[in-house]
C-alpha cells in the first residue's frame, strides 16, 4: 500500500491591548474546508504586563477549541460513512 504524506498548517493571529489577548487559529484542510477557533487571556490588574504569556493562553485555548472541532467533524464525518451513531471523540482518548 503507497504511503502518502500530508501537512497541515495551521495560522494563529492575536489582537491584544494592555489588559486582553484574543487568538484566531485557523487550519485549511486538504478537502478545501476550514476549521477556526478562538481563545482569549485577561491579565489582572495587579498583573505585571507580559503581552507573550497572554499570547500562549490565548494561543493554546485556540488551538484546544480548533482541536475539539476537528474531532467533532471527523466524528461527524465517521458517522456519515457508516450511517450509524458512533461514540464521541475526545482529546487525549
Amino acid at each position: 500500500m503507497p504511503q502518502s504524506t500530508v501537512g497541515w498548517h495551521v495560522e494563529l493571529e492575536f489582537d491584544e491591548d494592555s489588559r486582553h489577548t484574543r487568538a484566531a487559529a485557523l487550519v485549511r484542510l486538504a478537502d478545501g474546508s476550514e476549521v477556526r477557533g478562538h481563545g482569549s487571556a485577561s491579565r489582572a490588574p495587579a498583573d505585571s504586563n507580559q503581552p507573550r504569556v497572554g499570547e500562549e493562553i490565548a494561543g493554546a485555548r485556540a488551538l484546544s477549541e480548533l482541536a475539539t472541532k476537528l474531532l467533532d467533524k471527523a466524528h461527524g464525518e465517521i458517522d456519515a460513512a457508516s450511517g450509524r451513531t458512533s461514540h464521541p471523540l475526545h482529546l487525549n482518548q
